[in-house]
């Protein structure tokens, strides 16, 4: 009974944490697009000036890139769950509105990479239907809605950070230790992350091909700047 209870209060902690996480989030935390651009240009000798150009690279060239974009979020998640996991469960709430963050993070960047951009409203919403793809959330009732990005997103965190809840509660419940919380913080964190980088990274890809299958067949044009750099 005790134990029960103490699973609840943690699992109410955890999802009271992600959903102020993701909403904090949601208003502040924004890849810039150019930015990311140039870095994964300069990195990896992109010969594209936008991300439209992504469909012109090789399939297998996205993925590797996304598995290090994936791997990246990961070593950040885990740094920052080690660092917080010292305090155990008192620490959590601040722990998860990073998590959060850095979960976030990577969504977009894998979002940028199979050439979908986050510009308008309706694209932003289309990243947080990615975000709770990652979080094993059915949303198909609401797509109708997705435009009125104003009530879309804050309904979308609200089950994310229910289903989320579910998912890390029973392997949160060890940061009750705090001296082997710092260890545990970091293992799960990097674990978080690598579940939902990967999930969402299937989202994006199983639409980026959808697209070029398009494109194939001539139903859809994706311009990209002509003017691309060499490798």
């Amino acid at each position: 009974m005790v134990e029960m209870e103490r699973k609840t209060w943690l699992r109410r902690r955890v999802e009271d944490g992600l959903r102020r996480g993701f909403q904090r989030a949601y208003e502040t935390v924004k890849v810039d697009p150019a930015k990311f651009l140039l870095q994964i240009r300069s990195a990896y000798g992109l010969p594209i000036s936008n991300f439209q150009g992504v469909y012109s690279l090789e399939v297998g060239q996205l993925d590797l890139l996304a598995h290090r974009v994936i791997r990246s979020g990961m070593k950040v998640a885990a740094a920052e769950g080690a660092g917080f996991g010292l305090g155990g469960l008192i620490t959590i709430i601040p722990d998860l509105g990073i998590l959060s963050g850095v979960t976030l993070r990577t969504i977009q960047k894998l979002s940028l990479l199979y050439g979908f951009e986050f510009n308008t409203e309706e694209e932003t919403a289309e990243l947080w239907i990615a975000a709770a793809s990652a979080a094993g959330v059915d949303i198909s009732r609401e797509l109708l809605e997705k435009e009125v990005v104003s009530r879309f997103v804050p309904r979308v965190i609200q089950r994310i950070a229910a289903q989320a809840s579910r998912e890390v509660v029973e392997k949160w419940s060890g940061r009750i230790i705090p001296l082997a919380s710092s260890v545990i913080g970091a293992g799960l964190n990097y674990y978080f992350v690598r579940a939902w980088g990967e999930r969402a990274r299937s989202h994006f890809r199983k639409r980026h091909m959808e697209i070029r299958s398009q494109m194939a067949d001539g139903k859809l044009i994706v311009v990209s700047d002509p003017k691309a750099l060499p490798s």
